[in-house]
């Protein structure tokens, strides 16, 4: 007696292969996030942008920020005033400056003057025997912020 095999219908053995190998629409991709400094900004205080040693720095009163050395003499405790000011918000009007806002002000207790931590600096050239290696402290001051004018 021999036997026979019983072949599947086409559209059985179709339906099999598309529901083993159905992928779902949208593959899930690995998503890089760079983590951001975000700072909370208060709109019922004053709001101001100045610049200082080549930067800007956005700031409130009551805020403490750290900037490069001020050239001159100064003392911890100490008050200074900086005048190059950009931009200043206080909820209900906002002034732009053109490059500065003329008469506006920011007034700033010394907290602190230190330096950084150390950076090292490892300069080296393989097979010619030259290794440099250095290091550097920035100076800093601390500074909270008293007034916006």
């Amino acid at each position: 007696m021999a036997t026979t095999k019983t072949t599947p219908k086409k559209t059985e053995v179709a339906e099999k292969k598309v529901t083993a190998t159905k992928k779902p629409a949208t593959t899930p991709k690995k998503v890089v996030k760079k983590a951001v400094k975000k700072t909370e900004v208060d709109m019922s205080k004053d709001y101001a942008i100045f610049e200082t040693g080549g930067r800007q720095y956005g700031v409130q009163v009551g805020d403490t920020i750290k900037i490069e050395k001020l050239i001159g003499s100064y003392e911890e405790g100490s008050s200074v005033t900086f005048d190059k000011v950009l931009f200043v918000d206080n909820g209900a009007d906002t002034t732009i400056g053109d490059p500065y806002i003329k008469g506006a002000s920011i007034v700033c207790d010394i907290k602190s003057i230190a330096r950084a931590r150390k950076v090292s600096v490892v300069k080296y050239k393989a097979k010619s025997r030259y290794f440099k290696r250095n290091g550097h402290r920035q100076p800093f001051f601390e500074l909270t912020i008293t007034a916006i004018k």
